[in-house]
């Protein structure tokens, strides 16, 4: 084992992190994920910022929560004045490149008050949130959303698939008796095998991919993004893996009836989205789910493939591999189909951390329990190569001392955060809202869950005794103590997000200053 000299940061999407052999799913095959969780740390109260991709990465991306970096929905830019991963890492000599998803779309007004080109080198660096791209797939959308000369759509053709669109066509899509494509944005056709064979579909491609620039990318150190689409939707998977997992096999819905008889209102509104009013029927859940792990074990059989190749070329002794998810997805669970709001289903992500350094050896495969975010990551990945942390800009902690079993790790946080905007949802037309003050904020802390709506009454879990949040106590009188404790933890962290653009060592050093600086304030 040697030093960390590389950064291998997978990311699946969508990813539950209870969907993992590891995690303790009692059917689930995740043989390569629960090896890297043997070689590493697996960190089992990890959380995202936000329960969507689009926020949620841009977290992942700048080290910041969604109230700092203000990017709160899909396709929603973030503004140019925020550091991204690659400003970051360029400092300390690590490239950084993409293979698969970002879902960031560049600040475009921004660029063009300061007349930056968008296809400038400047504009690429920005508008990829600082990643080198090798190739980017966001194709997660139907015809209308997808470039015809999408590389993945070319590699298709290539191979023989026909189409404008093989992506949808084949990859996305199954096959009636009568020869009729089914798209698989229908779920009711999950469980048939998509129409492209299972080494053409999409996570064997873009493992291809990324196989191929760790074999270009020679002796300069490099952060590799690799991130996958799935196992998000559309649920449709290539045989075998469509038909591996049978309706025995899912887990029953974490769901009680008094959930849909007397919801809280904001939940009682996503209740009533298409998706969320399919996934109450168990013919959806024993169609869908079953996909879904199936799409899961084919990620983990590509990890498998990943990892043999960087055993074989000697990189498993300096690459650092951090393996874990933008969010989760509720398959049905609290009356809930897709994501968006703050139950565990969706917020906890997996969080799987091998670290090369023979430090770190006396923590393999053990499981950490404390608080960890998705900010984390770009402080760990800085602390590995000796950088400066940043911490007037970075609202994470790095986790290194947490892997090594080192440094001072008694003050670790006793909380996380995470918040949603829910704007772009019917949901907010259903509670007779507006575009502004759709908002809802978490604090989750060891015992309890405390969520804040604007508007609306909070929830609240005591997840020591309630870990599946079945039991509401947000107006339970009995618990205004513990809430008004929760909330002010929630205002406090409000209060304190970083936006000094000036280090603090600065400010420390001009401290009481004024007058060595000719500024004689007050002097009599």
């Amino acid at each position: 084992m040697g030093k960390v000299k590389n950064i291998l940061f997978i990311m699946y999407d969508q990813l539950r992190a209870d969907y993992l052999g590891c995690e303790g799913h009692p059917t689930i095959q995740t043989p390569h994920m629960d090896a890297l969780a043997a070689r590493g740390v697996r960190f089992s109260q990890a959380y995202c910022q936000a329960p969507v991709c689009g926020p949620s990465r841009v977290s992942f991306y700048t080290g910041r929560y969604m109230s700092s970096h203000g990017a709160g929905y899909n396709n929603v830019p973030y503004s140019l004045d925020q550091w991204n991963i690659g400003d970051y890492l360029r400092e300390v000599g690590m490239r950084t490149v993409l293979v698969g998803k970002t879902h960031m779309v560049p600040d475009q007004s921004g660029m063009k008050r300061l007349r930056i080109n968008p296809v400038s080198e400047l504009g690429a660096w920005i508008s990829q949130s600082g990643f080198e791209e090798f190739e980017r797939d966001d194709g997660l959308h139907a015809d209308q959303y997808v470039d015809p000369m999408l590389a993945y759509n070319n590699y298709l053709r290539a191979k023989g698939y026909d189409s404008d669109n093989p992506w949808h066509d084949y990859a996305n899509s199954a096959e009636g008796p009568d020869g009729k494509i089914l798209s698989g944005w229908h779920m009711r056709y999950a469980r048939l095998p998509a129409r492209v064979a299972e080494e053409d579909s999409e996570t064997p491609y873009m493992t291809d991919r990324a196989i191929e620039f760790i074999d270009r990318a020679g002796d300069e150190p490099w952060c590799l993004h690799f991130s996958l689409i799935k196992p998000h939707w559309p649920y449709v998977a290539p045989a075998p893996y469509n038909d591996m997992y049978g309706p025995n096999q899912i887990i029953p819905a974490n769901m009680s009836q008094q959930e849909i008889d007397n919801p809280h209102p904001v939940v009682g509104a996503f209740q009533g989205h298409e998706g969320s009013e399919n996934f109450r029927r168990e013919e959806v859940r024993q169609t869908v789910i079953p996909t879904y792990m199936g799409l899961i074990t084919q990620c983990d059989d590509q990890l498998g493939r990943l990892m043999a190749f960087l055993e074989e070329r000697g990189r498993l002794d300096d690459t650092m591999i951090v393996l874990t998810s933008d969010h989760g997805d509720y398959l049905g669970d609290h009356g809930l189909g897709e994501k968006d709001l703050l139950h565990e289903e969706v917020a906890r992500i997996p969080m799987i951390i091998y670290d090369p350094d023979a430090s770190a050896d006396s923590r393999r495969g053990s499981v950490d329990d404390r608080l960890v975010e998705a900010i984390d990551m770009i402080p760990t990945f800085l602390d590995s190569q000796g950088g400066d942390l940043h911490s007037h800009r970075l609202e994470g902690r790095s986790l290194l001392p947490l892997l090594r079993g080192t440094g001072e790790v008694d003050d670790w946080r006793d909380a996380v955060f995470s918040e949603t905007d829910y704007s772009f949802h019917p949901a907010r037309h259903a509670l007779d809202q507006g575009p502004e003050g759709n908002r809802a904020y978490m604090v989750r802390t060891a015992e309890w869950k405390y969520i804040f709506y604007e508007g609306h009454r909070p929830q609240l879990f005591h997840l020591a005794e309630d870990a599946m949040e079945q039991n509401d106590l947000g107006d339970d009188p009995a618990h205004a103590e513990q809430q008004a404790e929760l909330h002010e933890k929630l205002f406090l962290w409000l209060r304190n997000r970083r936006h000094r653009v000036m280090p603090d060592g600065v400010v420390e050093q001009r401290t009481g200053t004024a007058k060595e600086r000719g500024f004689f304030f007050g002097v009599w």
